[in-house]
């Protein structure tokens, strides 16, 4: 059974706490530290820490502000966690009908449940809906996820959606100026009419934000109904052939090429 820190339980006892030492500027945080070995994003490894689960060298810490290095031993809930490994990533073609999330209280069928069983524990990059299909990204390094995610970073994600209803090119067009949307601002969003069928339409649509069903709002905001989603691209990784689905490891030189900055320190 795989070790799940995320899931509520009793923490294992352990030693008395002592005072975590402070490392200065020497190593590197430990929330992510804990990300780039693919126990949980940051942000849940900052959270596992405040909640008293979490101990370096023995010694349970209550505070993220921690650096570590590889000669420290952290630990889950009395599970040692295992040096990072190499970072690595994979594109999933995601059918619809499945949700990106590791348990569903719904019941429904999730990413983690489709994936192959040789795969080693990955956290998705950004998230998929229920009903959207198309590329997911996946990675043995939640530090890279996060890394990808950040608008700042400037990954954009490229939607074919189709639409019913009546398109207006000068609406599309005026998107490129950005939309507050029930009090949600949006940045600058592409979008363009690839063709017309009837009283359906498909159209190209670049974001970069990935906010929640950010694409869907759009569209409803102006008017129209989306009957399917598709993400064909997230920065320079695209779904290209790949079948539904299906997942593929991107080269480790593809890697290089795309995350120099990323992996500048060898990961």
């Amino acid at each position: 059974m795989t070790y799940d820190p995320l899931k509520t339980s009793k923490p294992k006892p352990r030693k008395p706490p002592a005072a975590a030492k402070e490392s200065g500027f020497e190593g590197e945080r430990i929330a992510k530290r804990m990300a780039r070995a693919g126990i949980c994003s940051r942000r849940d490894a900052e959270r596992l820490i405040t909640e008293g689960r979490v101990s370096v060298d023995g010694k349970v810490i209550k505070s993220p502000a921690l650096n570590v290095t590889e000669a420290n031993s952290i630990a889950v809930d009395g599970q040692e966690v295992a040096a990072p490994a190499a970072t690595r990533l994979w594109r999933y073609h995601k059918p619809p009908g499945i949700i990106t999330t590791a348990r569903d209280p719904q019941g429904r069928p999730t990413v983690f449940e489709k994936l192959p069983p040789e795969l080693p524990r990955v956290v998705t990059v950004g998230r998929l809906d229920f009903n959207t299909e198309g590329l997911l990204l996946l990675t043995n390094d939640g530090g890279l996820a996060r890394h990808l995610e950040l608008p700042q970073n400037a990954w954009l994600r490229h939607y074919r959606v189709r639409v019913h209803g009546d398109v207006a090119p000068a609406k599309l067009a005026k998107l490129a100026e950005g939309v507050t949307i029930s009090g949600i601002h949006y940045e600058p969003i592409k979008a363009e009419l690839e063709k017309e069928q009837g009283s359906n339409a498909w159209l190209n649509v670049t974001i970069r934000e990935g906010k929640n069903r950010e694409v869907r709002k759009i569209m409803d905001y102006l008017g129209l109904q989306v009957t399917r989603l598709i993400r064909v691209s997230f920065g320079p990784f695209q779904l290209g052939k790949l079948p539904k689905g299906a997942v593929e490891e991107v080269p480790r030189n593809v890697l290089r090429t795309q995350l120099a900055n990323y992996l500048k320190d060898g990961r």
